[in-house]
């Protein structure tokens, strides 16, 4: 009786197996140049419109991905800790990310392994994804109100989280930079955390300055970061999906061995 259980959630298991790679092989089909158009959007583009807006929003998505990862890691905790809303007319407020809502569409299925969350494709490498928003789904920037958070990388120290030798590699200070730096940082804690508001405001203040405009100077000594991060992966949207279909599978399996006594 415990050996006809076993086979059958081994049966269970491949036949779980054999739909996924079916599902898997059919989203795979989107990729072919006939489907391209079809998934949601009827309007088409032309070749010329792709290029066009391709060439209309001049900022960076990466160096925005790298601003949002060092506000996620290195602010965000304490904020939440303080339970302070951060007010939309701060530049660090999420809604004014022009880049936003199409990161936040992009889903991890494995590592090389990226669907877009608005018609479904595939893509090889998170590159081809940014491609593929900038040539089909320009028209989902919000590009009359956002703002290019990558213009804030200079004061949030953006380099040091795109390149990890960064950290190692001694470079000639220019002051004329770093004061430019540390004037755009201080202006983002005074807008974003103002110390008249509130108790929790000052203390963010405070702590942003120390956090990031300390280190803007060719004195030395001062440290990005210096009152650490966290990093949280529930903040960010595309985790829950990094768990494939075939890991979930595989769980299953070994729930159901376990089970009966077989693992």
């Amino acid at each position: 009786m415990g050996r006809t259980r076993a086979m059958a959630c081994v049966f269970l298991f491949v036949s779980l197996f054999v739909q996924a790679t079916i599902e898997v092989s059919s989203t795979s089909s989107h990729l072919t140049p006939e489907s391209q158009d079809t998934e949601g959007y009827a309007a088409k583009r032309t070749l010329k419109q792709e290029e066009q807006y391709a060439h209309e929003v001049h900022c960076s998505r990466e160096r925005s991905r790298a601003a949002w990862k060092v506000i996620e890691e290195y602010l965000m905790p304490f904020v939440e800790r303080e339970k302070y809303q951060i007010s939309r007319k701060c530049k660090l407020h999420p809604d004014n990310d022009i880049f936003r809502d199409q990161e936040q569409h992009k889903i991890h299925l494995d590592v090389n392994e990226w669907r877009c969350g608005y018609c479904k494709k595939i893509f090889r490498a998170e590159k081809f994804l940014d491609q593929h928003y900038d040539n089909r789904h320009y028209d989902l920037l919000n590009v009359s109100h956002s703002k290019c958070v990558a213009d804030l990388c200079g004061a949030l120290h953006c380099d040091l989280v795109m390149d990890s030798n960064s950290k190692f590699r001694k470079t000639k200070c220019n002051p004329a930079a770093a004061a430019r730096n540390r004037h755009l940082c201080e202006s983002l804690a005074d807008s974003c955390f103002p110390v008249n508001q509130s108790p929790s405001a000052n203390r963010l203040h405070e702590l942003f300055l120390r956090q990031f405009c300390d280190a803007h100077t060719c004195s030395g000594g001062r440290k990005p970061f210096s009152r650490g991060g966290q990093r949280n992966e529930k903040r960010n949207p595309r985790a829950e999906a990094n768990l494939t279909t075939w890991t979930k599978n595989e769980a299953l399996l070994v729930v159901c061995l376990d089970i009966h006594g077989l693992g």
